[in-house]
């Protein structure tokens, strides 16, 4: 059996000693409030260069934490809400013909921004949610026969209610295995919910909030992660861990994009933590969140199970 390592204590003693990405966390724990994990989750993802899906209630605080990671990081933002009547259209654009110049000009839609936020994305229809895969997997879109690229950097931050809420339409296995990570943020505690009820954190602290890095210091936070080191015994445990996700009859396993998605996401976090080489506490510690909804409904217990069977090196 595998042994299972408190691995959030122990990843998170320390932070790279970065002015502008401490600056960055302390701001953040600021507005959410009590979810370190998650804030460094999520920013983990960013530096894999991988998209985010959120799931949870209405009202955890989902929408705020896209908006604060684009504040924070000086990224152009835009939301598009995802409803049932949303076209493929109203998210890539459209061409509209113009009498004067007697030709059709395009007209681009939110989706060419460097944060998108997907807000309630299963509550589109399949066909809309389609729009989203060529740009999510090959950084561009193609309308009306000619293919543009997108902006650089580009995240898609997905939220989604869960599957037994009224009016949601679950995605494709082809869309999820897009996200480099899922997570929830889950009830506040009573300590910090007594914080929001008196006003602190939340929505309210964004709008003061000023950038305290640039997409240029992103793309070099993420040229470092990938630079940082992987012993060819982590390279075994990662394949074990994929491996053993396929071995079971009738379950479904990673792909071999999930596991290039765990190795850029266990990068990123040992880079976090200061550190430039990959323990296997790192990749315990984004395991559940890369690979729990690649691995079916109940992918979380499944993908906990899994680490547990696999043995450390």
């Amino acid at each position: 059996m595998g042994v299972q390592i408190d691995v959030f204590q122990q990843a998170t003693l320390s932070l790279r000693s970065e002015p502008r990405l401490e600056a960055l966390f302390r701001q953040a724990e600021e507005v959410i409030l009590g979810k370190p994990r998650q804030l460094r989750l999520a920013m983990t993802c960013l530096l894999a260069r991988g998209h985010l899906l959120i799931e949870d209630l209405p009202g955890m605080g989902k929408t705020t934490l896209a908006h604060l990671l684009a504040s924070l990081l000086g990224l152009a933002y835009r939301r598009i809400q995802f409803t049932s009547d949303l076209l493929p259209a109203d998210i890539i654009g459209v061409s509209v013909y113009d009498r004067a110049d007697e030709r059709f000009h395009f007209h681009p839609g939110p989706i060419f921004a460097q944060l998108i936020l997907a807000d309630e994305i299963n509550r589109a229809t399949p066909k809309t949610q389609s729009a989203l895969l060529e740009a999510m997997e090959e950084l561009q879109v193609t309308a009306e026969g000619e293919t543009r690229p997108l902006p650089e950097p580009f995240f898609v931050i997905a939220t989604q209610n869960p599957a037994h809420q009224v009016g949601t339409f679950p995605l494709p296995e082809s869309q999820l295995d897009r996200f480099l990570m899922r997570l929830d943020l889950g009830y506040p505690d009573p300590v910090v919910e007594r914080r929001l009820l008196r006003g602190d954190g939340g929505r309210t602290r964004l709008a003061a909030l000023e950038p305290v890095a640039a997409p240029a210091d992103l793309a070099g936070w993420q040229a470092a992660a990938g630079r940082v080191k992987v012993a060819e015994a982590l390279l075994d445990y990662v394949q074990a861990l994929v491996a053993e996700s396929r071995a079971q009859p009738g379950q479904p396993g990673l792909s071999p994009r999930a596991g290039l998605a765990l190795l850029a996401a266990a990068r990123a976090w040992a880079w976090l933590a200061g550190r430039d080489l990959v323990f296997p506490e790192d990749v315990q510690a984004v395991w559940v969140a890369v690979a729990g909804h690649r691995l079916g409904p109940e992918g979380d217990s499944r993908a906990r199970a899994l680490l547990q069977s696999v043995a450390v090196p």
